[in-house]
């Protein structure tokens, strides 16, 4: 779901687009400053809170903290990629010179596009982003962006790393670090924390299992296959209280050490934490670009917010996909390609808009489609496919996944007095393996399988939005290899971290 789902070693292409180049290197023609001219080489965390509904937006700054070394890249400090519905950034007081800029996306974001948001009702939700420690005053700038719109600003802050308010807190205590797949300098390496969610001490052993475990599926995945040299994968584990994690529509709670829950946004299976800060003082004990949050549990469920964190389970039976499809989102902005699942959200890509991920266009001028380098003459755009006949076979399996899980919520609740809750999930996994199998079959059957295109049906949103390819990790539960618009994409991300050449992405 904005956000879910990956075991299979896969092998794939990894591709080399011209656009690669010229989207890192350029980066709004902002001059080039050395690194050690204007930052020290130590992390600000900026914990902030966003407050508001679909209407009203506020972001009040709660406290600046003191990190380790700076994990993130020297080069390439104005954000290339422009994504996100917000940016945060630092600029120069003298001349308001931007000196530092980083897209994210955020859980109030998503909150506004829900009924509730839409209703008027207010929440707040606090959020940190990481940046470099300038060695000088700075201004701290935080924005809202729209397309088609100038940026808005909603917080500008000076800041001094001098302050006595900017704190040098410890990491939370009692921290197991692991390190799973040893990298280089944080600087040049893209540096992962896998935090666990949900392990007790005597859970300590099953963590390094799952740590070890799905690190390989990750690594052997493409592209971070082709980049492993440049990624570093550490796990951080906090014993919890309680095994598992909250599960409010099946009435159960636990004491876990980041707080995360099912049941988000409304939304059964999908998988986040209000309790950021909790998050980011157990993810302070390593050094992080990307953030990873392993959970205890064996059922369906994750989530994933661009430049926050992901979630996925780790015994689910589709934890591999769930894994690398959710990471898909938090680490490289992709978009859900898929239309037929229930999700939190309404109108998440207002219509007439182009969304700003590079996997899913509204082909507002099939001209200028996105991918376009990447269609091979005489391709029709947009490209037919029997979408009528899976979007059917789609309806049938989510309506009754949905009754499964109804059900399954309600004998739980009620202490499961009959014992058919075993025998439910059960139901349920068995229906999903079947449809994902039969989805499989009928996209591998199509003319235009393993061609890039513009396909109907993206972005939660049956009509009006389109793919790049008919099947991808991002469009269809279960691993299977990125689209090359997708797999490109995360190549770029992992460059841009680590400061490699942006045309070293691979051979077409």
């Amino acid at each position: 779901m904005r956000r879910w789902r990956g075991e299979a070693t896969v092998r794939t292409t990894v591709i080399l687009l011209p656009l690669i180049a010229c989207s890192i290197a350029a980066a709004q023609n902002v001059p080039v400053v050395a690194f050690d001219s204007i930052f020290d080489d130590a992390t600000l965390r900026v914990d902030f809170y966003q407050v508001g509904n679909a209407a009203t937006e506020l972001v009040s700054l709660d406290r600046l903290i003191r990190q380790g070394r700076w994990a993130g890249p020297r080069s390439g400090l104005i954000d290339p990629f422009q994504l996100g519905r917000y940016a945060i950034e630092l600029r120069d007081p003298a001349d308001d010179r931007l000196l530092f800029e980083r897209g994210f996306d955020s859980y109030f974001g998503e909150y506004r596009t829900t009924e509730a948001a839409r209703a008027g009702t207010m929440r707040a939700y606090h959020n940190s982003m990481l940046l470099p420690m300038p060695l000088r005053p700075a201004v701290l700038v935080i924005s809202a962006r729209a397309a088609g719109a100038p940026a808005v600003e909603l917080l500008r802050q000076p800041i001094d790393p001098a302050s006595p308010e900017i704190a040098a807190e410890a990491p939370a205590p009692g921290a197991i670090v692991v390190e799973a797949h040893p990298g280089g300098d944080p600087d040049r390496t893209l540096d992962i924390a896998i935090v666990g969610e949900g392990y007790t001490d005597s859970d300590a052993a099953r963590f390094r299992e799952d740590l070890t475990r799905v690190t390989g599926v990750l690594l052997a995945f493409e592209p971070y296959a082709s980049h492993r040299d440049r990624i570093a994968v550490r796990g951080v584990l906090v014993p919890s209280a309680s095994s598992g994690v909250d599960e409010p529509s099946r009435g159960t709670f636990r004491s876990t050490a980041v707080n995360a829950t099912f049941d988000s946004l409304g939304s059964e299976r999908y998988l986040l934490t209000e309790d950021n800060r909790a998050l980011r003082d157990v993810a302070a004990n390593v050094p992080y670009d990307v953030l990873i949050i392993m959970v205890n549990h064996d059922r369906y469920g994750g989530g994933g917010i661009y430049n926050a964190y992901c979630t996925f389970t780790a015994r689910s039976s589709w934890s591999d996909y769930l894994l690398l499809h959710e990471l898909g989102h938090s680490f490289a902005g992709l978009a859900d390609e898929y239309y037929t699942s229930d999700v939190a959200y309404s109108d998440f890509y207002p219509p007439g808009t182009e969304p700003a991920e590079r996997n899913i266009t509204a082909l507002l001028a099939p001209g200028g489609l996105k991918w376009r380098d990447l269609v091979a003459e005489g391709t029709p755009i947009p490209t037919p496919w029997g979408k009528a006949s899976f979007d059917a076979a789609g309806k049938q399996y989510e309506d009754r996944r949905r009754e499964l899980n109804e059900r399954i919520a309600k004998a739980s609740r009620a202490g499961d007095p009959l014992g058919e809750v075993t025998r439910l999930e059960q139901e349920a996994e068995r229906l999903a393996v079947e449809h994902t199998e039969l989805t499989r079959k009928a996209l591998a059957g199509e003319p235009f399988t393993g061609q890039v295109g513009a396909f109907e049906g993206a972005g939660y949103a049956s009509t009006g939005l389109y793919r790049p390819m008919l099947d991808c990790l991002m469009f269809r539960r279960g691993v299977q290899p990125f689209c090359r618009v997708c797999q490109q994409a995360v190549a770029e991300a992992i460059l841009h971290l680590t400061g490699g050449d942006p045309g070293g992405v691979g051979q077409p």
